[in-house]
Formats: structure tokens, C-alpha cells, sequence
């Protein structure tokens, strides 16, 4: 029965071809302006995380830089966002051919592979697959899939049958918590399905889409940030926030978690119900009356004090990544519009509001993002994760015109 659920997995994904570059029915013409710009912002790029890496400890991943005080932020291996900083490297090389990229991520994954044990987090998605995912897919190595596996077994743990869900935050015992960013370690799972034939991680990934899509999400297709079951029964306990305006507001980097999970889901398994949340998670997003013009969204879309409330550029570059995938899965109507709001933001970003000046921002790429403001922590400063989802969009954005 194994051998024949790997089998099947392997034509889907033989008829699916590369993750986030589907195979089009209708012609696209890429803007030739704006791949001209792609191209010099990987070069710049390039000259920037030079700049970054000089001021990176031995065994530290950088979080933020706080142009005020030019102090960084670091973290250990074991943070959240460990996993970007290799992974934009990675793509960097894939762009530019620089050495100094490949070598410094190499550098930086041996302090990072001890977390492929770490049960503590949901985030082993992020960590893993986007630092080894990357280096794996360049240059496959045995030890890289043993490492990606081990990340799959440690996230699996953290699933519960009761909730149908992967447990984001641990908590007290009573407390199962769920949040949206935890539709993006979902891909993981499925990597892991397909290179071993184990078919439980699929089903993990397919249970917490499945599960988010039936509570985390309002009729106007908004997400909650948050919702916290019962440990013991599996029933929604509460439906809030922790990064958001409030609890019924639609915290902007969530909304993008949401786009870009159900992207994947599709990719991952062909079922539609995934590719019909994706375009309504869009909907929402584009239609949106608080969405400014240039498409970089406030850090959440019922924040107070709209229109002079705070952008976050990082949760722009997740949406034009998403949204350059899912305009490959649709109807040349809606691909067209992902598309044109995908151009929108790239170019918005590759401007001098959000793309930082040569040698500035601690050498990070995207500037003006928001971390956590309820709390006050990163906010109005560079993210890693915004570099690495701008970084792949365009790489998506340029592999439009093969």
C-alpha cells in the first residue's frame, strides 16, 4: 500500500512540475523593465549580504537591524527565523553564481542542523526546509534529506488527533494554541511524504489544513491569528490575537500566511477546495478597502490610525510570492490580476521607500516591516524574512519569461 501511495505522489508531482512555476495555458509577457530591475536587485543583493555577513557572530543568525542605534539583533539556532538567512543565500548563489554566498551558507547551516531533534516548535518548517530545503534542491546530499526527515519526524510529534492540528505555542496544559503561520510548515511534510513514502506526514499536513480552514477563518475569508482548542477535547476554546490590531481584526502578515499555505495545499495535493481558499484569501486581500495603492499592506488592515498607520513590507513580499504561484493554478482572469498585484508590489519593493541604499540597514534588503507591535519588538525595521520572500518572488517573477 506504501509503495503504491508513493507511486501516485510521484506522477502528482511529475505533472506538477517545480513548486511555484506551473505550467501556464495562457501567455504572459513579464514586464521587461521590471526584470531588469530583478536583475540589478540581485546584484545588489548580493553586495548587501556581504555587508550583512561580516557582522554575523560565529553560531548567531541575524533577526533585525535598528538603523537608529546601528545595533543588530541576533538569535541562536533555535529561533524562528534561523532558517531565512541560509535560505536567502542559497537563492542568491542560484542568481549571482557568488562562492562568497554558497560558503557563507554552508557556514551557517552546521550551528543550525542540531534543530532538525528541536520538538519545541511548530517552525521547523521555516528553520529547515527553507535553509536545507534550498540546499538539498542545489545540491542534493544525502545527509540533507536524513536532516530534512528527522525536521519532518520532530514536527509530526507536535500533532494531535484530537485538534486535528500541529500545536503552535506551547502552553499551559488545558491550552492547545493554533496559529495561521503554521500553514507554512506544512511543506515539509509533504517533502517528506514524497522522498520516503510514508504517507503519515501527508496525512498530518491535509488534517491542519483541513482543521484552519473550518475554524481559523471569518465568512469574509480573514483569518484569525490564534485560536486556542481544548488539550482535552478538541473544541475551540477562543478565537484572538497576539500580533494583531485585535482579536477580530485582520493582521496583515497573516492574511499572507493564509495566501501562500493554501497556494502550497494545492500544489501539494490537487484538491480544490485548497486552490477555492487560496482565491478567496486573495479576494480578500486585493479588494480590501484599507489595501493602499502600491500594494504594501498596513501591518495589519484594521489598524488604528489608517491611513498614517505603519506598512509592512514583509507581508508584501510573502503575497507576491504566493500570489505568483496561485496565478499559475487559475483562470487567465484571476491569473492576470495576481499577476498585475504581484508586479505592483516587486516594484514598490525595488523602490526607495522599501529596497534599502547600498551599504545601508546592516546590510539587509527590505526596510519598513513590522515584527510585533502589540508588543512593541520589531517594528519599523528590516526582517529576514522579508529578504527571503522578496528574493523568491522575484526568482518566481523571472522564471515567468522561460
Amino acid at each position: 500500500m506504501k509503495q503504491t501511495f508513493t507511486i501516485l505522489l510521484c506522477a502528482a508531482f511529475v505533472l506538477l512540475g517545480l513548486p511555484g512555476n506551473a505550467q501556464r495555458k495562457k501567455s504572459f509577457h513579464p514586464d521587461k523593465k521590471l526584470l531588469q530591475t530583478i536583475s540589478q536587485n540581485f546584484i545588489d543583493a548580493d553586495a548587501q549580504y556581504k555587508v550583512l555577513a561580516k557582522n554575523v557572530p560565529a553560531g548567531k543568525f541575524p533577526k533585525t537591524y535598528f538603523p537608529a542605534t546601528g545595533k543588530y539583533d541576533f538569535s541562536n539556532s533555535g529561533w524562528w527565523c534561523s532558517g531565512f538567512y541560509p535560505g536567502t543565500l542559497l537563492y542568491l548563489y542560484e542568481q549571482t553564481k557568488d562562492a562568497a554566498m554558497y560558503d557563507e551558507a554552508m557556514r551557517i547551516l552546521k550551528p543550525l542542523e542540531k534543530e532538525k531533534e528541536n520538538t519545541h516548535t511548530h517552525d521547523l518548517g521555516f528553520m529547515m526546509f527553507c535553509s536545507f530545503g534550498n540546499a538539498n534542491r542545489i545540491a542534493p546530499k544525502p545527509e540533507y534529506k536524513d536532516i530534512l526527515l528527522s525536521s519532518a519526524r520532530s514536527l509530526s510529534t507536535r500533532f494531535d488527533p484530537k485538534t486535528g492540528c500541529i500545536k503552535s505555542w506551547d502552553s499551559k496544559p488545558s491550552d492547545f494554541l493554533v496559529i495561521i503561520d503554521n500553514m507554512m510548515n506544512l511543506e515539509l511534510l509533504f517533502w517528506a511524504t514524497k522522498v520516503s513514502g510514508d504517507s503519515s506526514f501527508y496525512k498530518i499536513a491535509v488534517s491542519h489544513a483541513n482543521t484552519t480552514i473550518k475554524n481559523h477563518f471569518r465568512p469574509d475569508y480573514s483569518s484569525y491569528h490564534v485560536i486556542n482548542y481544548d488539550a482535552a477535547t478538541g473544541a475551540v476554546k477562543e478565537k484572538k490575537t497576539a500580533q494583531g490590531a485585535a482579536d477580530e481584526s485582520a493582521w496583515a502578515r497573516g492574511q499572507a500566511w493564509g495566501l501562500y499555505g493554501y497556494t502550497v495545499m494545492y500544489r501539494e495535493t490537487k484538491d480544490k477546495k485548497y486552490l477555492d481558499q487560496a482565491n478567496h484569501i486573495a479576494a480578500f486581500i486585493l479588494n480590501h478597502p484599507n489595501l493602499p495603492a502600491d500594494k504594501i499592506p498596513f501591518w495589519d488592515f484594521n489598524a488604528p490610525g489608517i491611513p498614517n498607520a505603519l506598512r509592512d513590507a514583509s507581508a508584501a513580499a510573502i503575497m507576491a510570492s504566493a500570489l505568483i504561484e496561485l496565478s499559475g493554478y487559475t483562470n487567465a482572469k484571476k491569473s492576470a490580476t495576481y499577476l498585475k498585484n504581484a508586479e505592483v508590489i516587486l516594484w514598490s519593493l525595488s523602490n526607495n521607500t522599501y529596497k534599502a541604499a547600498a551599504g545601508t540597514n546592516g546590510g539587509f534588503l527590505i526596510q519598513h516591516c513590522v515584527g510585533h507591535l502589540p508588543q512593541k519588538s520589531e517594528v519599523d525595521v528590516p526582517l529576514s524574512y522579508a529578504d527571503y520572500y522578496f528574493v523568491e518572488a522575484m526568482k518566481r517573477y523571472q522564471h515567468l519569461k522561460k
